[in-house]
């Protein structure tokens, strides 16, 4: 038998019907892989091991009577140590929040998860407050890459595609606020998708305002929409969240690509340096979508890099996040947390709204691009994963995360809907990601192509095997 760590949720639930295998099976295969890779990855702050086999003895039970609860009934999952998990500290890869806490309160997504049987494994790091597209922070040290560990797992949800790429779960709910989904599940070869801002509601209110999106990181496609039909929908605690979606992202996933009308800008119009391993493989993608029926034209958003209008808008939350700390515990930050901060506390109520302006602007520019083309496709991230620990890549000149990642930054800011897609390798081995981005609300789209490269075998699927 296939090993249960690198089964997908949908065939999990299938073995479970079937009787093949039980919930609590799956849950100790699980957790012996979270135990195994963590010495090396270091993907998880903490494993909440003696819960997540009471809740899968419970679900196990469940299906012995042929009621299983919900749409994810005995499913391992693991948690962005951002997002609150009932029961366990949200430390936010800080030394400066307390854990004896009360943390009584689960996470909007969190909750819904709870509430259709998913079995939570523990928490996965993040950098300091999720502040960076690297996932190293002062509280739980460097998360490495499953791939190479001398590399960096991108971030800041590094901790939740590590642990999805080595089978440690084959669901992980994280956050995106500049990429922090989509750069991580680039450079460690998994799937990821930050939903319409909104589809996800999130709670507490991010210090990023709404930058931020909450979504799912899977193995595949189909186990994103399945995810996504569970955490989409409404709570009261996040005025700013959507209305349940149309229907089920599961249930449309078979419509293909045909007819549809794809945009490929290789560089942005020159704006981005890529490098040629990370094109090639990203246009031999491309050509698939083409041979798989969609309109392929080679074209350019009209658009101009943001990333002044953005550091503004990041700078600021950054000083939002860590406003209420005493100068002792401003101290106990990243020093480049601690250095964006300063910069964010110094902007004026003009300087926000200046780029506010930029945003709007970006999201008009957007949406008229999309009258004409159904999605655009870029690369993920223009490298492939770099040393671990450090922000930047040595050499390349780059003082912040954002110079290595102008492409998943600019549709935080316009709320779009955008996934990852592992394409292929770079010549060191290294994953490849394309990145699929479409109108706001059309998430479904984003799902549908991306479920067409899985099924056409142009994505890789599998972990790596842990070294």
């Amino acid at each position: 038998m296939t090993e249960l760590t690198e089964l997908t949720a949908v065939r999990l639930l299938e073995g479970y019907r079937t009787g093949e295998f039980g919930p609590v099976q799956v849950a100790r295969a699980a957790l012996r892989r979270a135990e195994a890779i963590q010495p090396e990855v270091n993907a998880f702050v903490r494993l909440t091991a003696e819960d997540a086999l009471e809740r899968a003895r419970e679900s196990e039970e469940r299906w012995r009577r042929g009621e299983p609860r919900g749409l994810l009934d005995g499913v391992p999952v693991t948690v962005k140590d951002i997002l609150l998990l009932r029961g366990a500290p949200t430390l936010r890869g800080s030394r400066t929040v307390d854990p004896a806490g009360r943390w009584d309160e689960d996470a909007p997504s969190v909750a819904r998860l709870r509430e259709h049987g998913a079995v939570f494994l523990g928490k996965t790091t993040t950098p300091e407050y999720g502040w960076k597209g690297v996932t190293d922070s002062p509280l739980s040290g460097v998360t490495r890459n499953p791939y190479d560990p001398a590399r960096t797992a991108g971030g800041s949800s590094g901790g939740s595609a590590a642990a999805v790429a080595l089978g440690a779960g084959p669901l992980s709910l994280g956050t995106d606020g500049g990429g922090s989904l989509r750069i991580p599940a680039s450079f460690c070869g998994i799937f990821a998708l930050k939903p319409t801002y909104g589809r996800v509601p999130l709670y507490p209110a991010s210090a990023f305002g709404t930058l931020a999106h909450v979504g799912p990181m899977t193995r595949d496609a189909a186990d994103a929409a399945l995810l996504l039909d569970v955490i989409g929908q409404p709570d009261s605690r996040d005025w700013s969240a959507l209305a349940p979606p149309p229907g089920s992202y599961a249930a449309g996933l078979a419509g293909g690509v045909r007819g549809l009308r794809v945009a490929y800008s290789p560089s942005l119009g020159g704006q981005v340096a890529v490098r040629p391993a990370v094109a090639a493989v990203v246009r031999r993608a491309v050509e698939r979508l083409a041979g798989l029926g969609a309109y392929v034209t080679e074209t350019d958003p009209d658009v101009t890099d943001p990333v002044a209008a953005f550091h503004t808008l990041w700078f600021t939350g950054a000083a939002r996040a860590t406003q209420r700390l005493a100068p002792h515990q401003r101290e106990l930050l990243d020093p480049g947390l601690r250095e964006i901060r300063a910069r964010g506390a110094r902007c004026s109520a003009l300087d926000y709204l200046a780029a506010v302006d930029v945003r709007m602007d970006l999201g008009r520019r957007m949406g008229r691009f999309h009258d004409a083309y159904d999605l655009l496709v870029t690369p993920t991230v223009p490298i492939t994963a770099f040393e671990a620990g450090a922000e930047v890549p040595k050499g390349s000149g780059h003082r912040r995360w954002t110079g290595w990642t102008p492409f998943t930054y600019p549709f935080n800011m316009t709320q779009q809907p955008a996934a990852s897609v592992p394409v292929g390798f770079d010549g060191d081995g290294l994953p490849v990601g394309l990145q699929l981005v479409a109108a706001r609300h059309r998430d479904d789209l984003v799902l549908r192509a991306a479920h067409a490269l899985y099924e056409a075998k142009v994505a890789p699927g599998g972990p790596p095997t842990p070294s």
